[in-house]
């Protein structure tokens, strides 16, 4: 059974930064790409930040510059580090991993959690 489990998120002041961790578990042979989506209240999930296994990353034009995706193969776990945060930066974050299970590739959706920015 494949889990996803994020963790950070929170509240902060704009300006301020935060970051969110995901790391997939299970019977993975490795990941293809882990990123982070995101939701705002009545707005459509958005990606944020992607990275392929091999280290080549994608970002939304609204986050360049001031978020940074990092991962770890080893331990299937991708970083998302959130600096200069915005209060249009306030949305669940979810995390999404592309993954190979016995040969297989697949999407797996972590719980999401909550990332706040006051002004």
């Amino acid at each position: 059974q494949v889990k996803l489990v994020e963790s950070g998120g929170g509240l902060v002041q704009a300006g301020e930064s935060l970051g969110l961790s995901c790391a997939a578990s299970g019977s993975i042979f490795r990941f293809n790409t882990m990123g982070w989506y995101r939701q705002a209240p009545g707005k459509q999930r958005e990606l944020v930040a992607t990275i392929t296994s091999g280290g080549s990353t994608n970002y939304a034009d609204s986050v360049k510059g001031r978020f940074t995706i990092s991962k770890d193969n080893a331990r299937n776990t991708v970083w998302l580090q959130m600096n200069s945060l915005k209060p249009e930066d306030t949305a669940v974050y979810y995390c999404l991993a592309n993954l190979v299970i016995r040969k297989a590739a697949g999407d797996y959706w972590g719980q999401g959690t909550q990332v706040t920015v006051s002004s």
